[in-house]
């Protein structure tokens, strides 16, 4: 379903014709899709730097497909970092969640694309997110309450952005993931040192404090991405920073 530009209510983003899944989409195609989406407002560094990551989880890791997004053992994706979701909108697209048509309409009166997603518009979404700081507690509340209901297979993943562990609200999650073993949480962090304070030792270290198991990688090599995605890591939330260029570079 595209989107009304005069229509006086928001539509959303789901098409009936939208196949399971898009198996030709390449990487290398997301520019393009990202490209669609204009306007003077889109967080561009904030977008591109999860690029890599995002196509890494939904193309080799998550176990969520647009024909599976409301089955109760899929995986759950959690964007924290929801100020920048140009990049999560092109692989959703890529995948086969939402019409690409509806990319154009990016912030739009009508769209349901907004500047921040909105899980009540866009399929697949889980949270609607962009309040730095609190998707990694929402996080850890999914994980717990997969756990009460004895669902042992899906995981939880929560991108979430260097900056974001300026909240406090972070450092509470991450001790409690830790001391409570939720072992089907994984965290990815987004490291392009625009946090304000930034963290002696290393992001990794502070997770590895409460009981984390811990991975640091090159956020644009898409192998090194996915063994670290992919580890083992019984008893323990899994945590992996992927450090990307800094912003101020973009």
């Amino acid at each position: 379903m595209t989107t009304n530009a005069t229509a006086d209510t928001v539509t959303d983003a789901r098409s009936e014709d939208l196949p399971e899944a898009r198996p030709d989409t390449r990487f290398e195609d997301l520019p393009a899709l990202m490209g669609r989406m204009t306007g003077a407002e889109k967080h561009g560094p904030a977008a591109t730097s999860t690029l890599d990551v995002l196509w890494v989880l939904y193309d080799r890791v998550l176990r969520v497909t647009p024909a599976t997004a409301e089955d109760q053992d899929r995986d759950r994706f959690l964007l924290s970092k929801g100020h920048g979701p140009m990049a999560y909108y092109a692989v959703l697209a890529a995948k086969g969640f939402i019409d690409p048509e509806v990319l154009a309409s990016f912030g739009g009166y009508a769209s349901p694309l907004g500047h921040h997603p909105d899980r009540t518009l866009v399929p697949g979404v889980e949270i609607s997110s962009g309040s730095l700081g609190h998707g990694l507690p929402l996080g850890v509340g999914t994980a717990l309450g997969l756990r009460a209901q004895g669902l042992a297979d899906p995981a939880v993943w929560v991108l979430v952005g260097d900056a974001e562990f300026d909240e406090g609200s972070n450092h509470e999650a991450v001790a409690f993931a830790g001391a409570y073993g939720l072992d089907r949480l994984h965290v990815v962090v987004i490291d392009n040192t625009s946090a304000t304070h930034g963290w002696q030792g290393g992001i990794a270290q502070r997770f590895a404090a409460e009981g984390w198991s811990t991975a640091t990688v090159d956020g644009r090599d898409h192998e090194a991405l996915h063994r670290a995605f992919t580890a083992e890591h019984p008893g323990r939330p899994h945590v992996v920073v992927a450090r990307v260029e800094p912003k101020e570079n973009h």
